[in-house]
């Protein structure tokens, strides 16, 4: 079997921060990297599932909500993966700078009642919280 383009990359070397993983019929691929990989330091898997269901709704709900076809967790639990169409990425950054402010805000998590997850009972706001409060200095240096 040939390697997939995520597998290619030396992940020594990727550093925190906002990468293009690549364009593919028109849908680019963004690497949202909270974490240094393989450095020990990890988003828990509660934490996670809430910035999962923080940050998805609120870029779906964006100005640019249409633009948008995926958010969602790397396995790794270093980081997460954006999948775009029409957006470049200052827009990207500025789009993921106001969600990530905003996330602040929430008492709640979005759609963690039983019906609406799969896992309802596996959330962290207060911890997803801290790591988009982290995410947002990273994207604040972009």
């Amino acid at each position: 079997m040939e390697k997939i383009p995520s597998f290619s990359k030396n992940h020594d070397e990727l550093k925190t921060g906002l990468h293009v993983c690549g364009t593919a019929h028109g849908v680019t691929t963004w690497d949202l990297r909270f974490k240094k990989p393989n450095a020990g330091d990890y988003i828990s898997p509660a934490a996670s599932h809430t910035i999962e269901h923080l940050i998805a709704t609120l870029l779906r709900n964006s100005p640019r909500k249409d633009d948008i076809i995926y958010f969602g967790p790397m396995g790794c639990r270093t980081g997460f993966y954006l999948l775009t169409v029409n957006l470049g990425k200052s827009e990207v950054t500025e789009l993921l700078k106001n969600c990530f402010e905003l996330a602040e805000n929430f008492d709640e998590v979005p759609g963690n009642k039983r019906e609406e997850c799969g896992n309802y009972l596996e959330h962290d706001l207060n911890g997803a919280k801290n790591e988009c409060k982290k995410y947002l200095e990273i994207l604040n240096y972009i």
